[in-house]
């Protein structure tokens, strides 16, 4: 959704939304993995180790997803998708109990971003094995906020909040002179309700959470967040990372490398990487709140 401040002129607001339509389709015709025909279906479809033409977005995004690889160890990995499919967690239906070692040693075999080779002249990608697959969503949704924030600066508008899935772009002030508000919701297997409020003004956030998705096998809850590098679902506690940066693509694609980490690392790696984070861990039957430096000196967290 797009909230506009103030308002526009109807004429502007069906431009726009023509706009957005055509906009999300085109990205959504590159880069879904729903879409059997899309550019990066296809690419994931294929057996074949030659370099494959691609949209020069995707390449410029799976060239930011290998940077956050890089710099969280492999533990934020776009290949990680045969796995998650594995343990249940993907688009091939789900599963009552933990797939074999051997299995698991199988799809290893075919994830890790080094894997995935990256040309931008003429743009493409080869895969180093021919069952490895690509899978955006970690980084795309925040990307497109980004692409439609643009989309409402195009029409000369400054005061603006694109919000896809979750996924949040903020642009100077509400109508009442007051910075967006954001809630972040509070991790509840079973019910909804505000952790936290977040004020945005010329900010993107992202939040990532376990808390939607998981099995339980033998008393165990297993999380939907796979580690790439063992295959095993991670276990940790924290259940909800947000990030706050300038830009939505890098917002999303943090909060799920965070989570993905774990509460002890994600912190250190957040404060050594100057990251805005809010991370809610579970406690017991509680949670609790902890905030990396970069968060807590920006003053942007409501006091409530």
């Amino acid at each position: 959704g797009i909230k506009l401040s103030p308002a526009p002129d109807p004429a502007v607001r069906a431009s726009l939304q023509r706009q957005v339509e055509q906009r999300l389709d085109e990205i959504n015709r590159q880069m879904s993995t729903y879409l059997p025909d899309s550019d990066l279906s296809r690419f994931n479809r294929t057996q074949d180790t030659d370099w494959q033409p691609q949209p020069v977005p995707v390449i410029e995004l799976v060239e930011q997803a290998r940077h956050v690889s890089r710099i969280t160890g492999g533990r934020y990995d776009i290949t990680v998708g045969p796995l998650v499919n594995l343990w249940g967690f993907g688009n091939s239906g789900s599963r009552e109990s933990p797939p074999t070692p051997q299995q698991i040693a199988e799809v290893l075999q075919r994830v890790g971003y080094r894997q995935l080779e990256t040309r931008r002249q003429p743009a493409a990608l080869r895969k180093g094995a021919p069952g490895l697959e690509v899978d955006l969503s970690s980084i795309a949704k925040g990307w497109a906020v980004d692409q439609l924030a643009q989309l409402v600066q195009a029409q000369g508008i400054s005061n603006f909040l694109v919000e896809i899935g979750g996924e949040l772009r903020a642009q100077g002030e509400k109508a009442s002179g007051k910075p967006w508000r954001i809630a972040v919701e509070q991790p509840s297997y079973d019910n909804r309700s505000v952790q936290r409020v977040v004020l945005l003004q010329d900010t993107a956030m992202a939040t990532s959470g376990d808390y939607r998705n998981f099995f339980s096998d033998g008393g165990r809850l297993y999380s939907h967040t796979i580690d790439p590098l063992t295959g095993q679902p991670v276990q940790h506690r924290l259940a909800s990372v947000s990030v706050l940066a300038d830009d939505c693509a890098t917002a999303d694609a943090w909060a799920t490398a965070l989570l993905a980490l774990g509460e002890q690392q994600a912190l250190e790696l957040a404060d050594s990487q100057d990251i805005k984070a809010l991370f809610i861990i579970r406690s017991g039957s509680g949670l609790i709140e902890k905030t990396s430096r970069a968060l807590a000196d920006s003053r942007l967290l409501d006091g409530h």
